[in-house]
């Protein structure tokens, strides 16, 4: 059987800045990868309007999917629209069927803003959903009978919306993809105003290093790295599943030695 990753983002670069290096790393073990962001990005700008803006960073979202090596999923919905409904939940639990991934990368259930927030509930339950014949989805697609393990990446600026910094259960290796997750992030260039007009970050490159350094540091083993959760095995695959951590090895992981969502000190 393939072997399937499917990159769940809220917004176009989520993908690139949080989950890029493990998804190339997969790819290098063999796996297909997989893209998709749930908004389009439609009001991260101060500078175009939300037509063109749409347009501009589809167009960027592929540019940048196009250096991962992922197939490229449209997006579902316009920012601030993660809505946990069910009429979007029907749509991803499609695409979701579709691909049939036996892993899933997405954002953690707890992050500084509601799209990461709920467009993590929504893979989740698009995920649980796989397998129910009698849950219909948009377009009608057939019930696949498969395990699957979701994946948490680190939220934005390492804690929880309290502002309490987090540490992952596990960290994963990204120095060697680290030029080509560069690459892909680059690609998103209508973000260096945003960001630097929302978020204070004066240099786009700069925040790009930022994020891996600062989860490197963090794994007191590697220089760039991102971190990860593995959500419950329950309603997804058998208690000993897991996926990426046996197909990365050890020489790319380090683990804590808790298994839940930690707290630093």
């Amino acid at each position: 059987m393939e072997r399937i990753a499917l990159a769940i983002g809220a917004h176009p670069d989520d993908i690139e800045f949080k989950m890029s290096g493990t998804l190339l790393l997969l790819k290098a073990a063999g796996w297909k990868i997989h893209y998709l962001n749930i908004a389009d990005g439609c009001c991260g700008s101060t500078r175009y309007g939300p037509a063109k803006l749409r347009k501009l960073r589809e167009a960027e979202a592929r540019n940048s999917c196009a250096i991962l090596g992922a197939q490229f999923h449209r997006s579902l919905c316009h920012d601030l629209e993660i809505l946990y409904s069910l009429a979007l939940l029907r749509r991803l639990a499609a695409i979701v069927r579709e691909v049939d991934p036996g892993i899933i990368l997405t954002h953690p259930p707890v992050d500084y803003m509601e799209d990461h927030t709920n467009a993590c509930r929504l893979a989740v339950t698009a995920a649980f959903a796989r397998g129910m014949p009698n849950f219909e989805t948009i377009p009608p697609r057939k019930n696949v009978d498969s395990e699957t393990v979701i994946y948490h990446c680190m939220p934005h600026g390492l804690t929880d919306p309290l502002g309490r910094a987090v540490s992952p259960q596990f960290f994963v290796n990204t120095t060697p993809v680290q030029e080509t997750m560069r690459r892909a992030q680059l690609a998103h260039k209508s973000q260096h105003d945003w960001l630097r007009s929302s978020q204070e970050m004066e240099s786009f490159v700069k925040s790009i290093e930022g994020a891996s350094l600062a989860v490197g540091k963090l794994s007191r083993k590697f220089l760039h790295a991102e971190g990860w959760w593995r959500h419950s095995h329950l309603g997804f695959a058998s208690e000993d599943s897991d996926p990426l951590v046996k197909e990365l090895g050890a020489d790319q992981i380090k683990r804590q030695k808790s298994k839940g969502f930690i707290y630093a000190t």
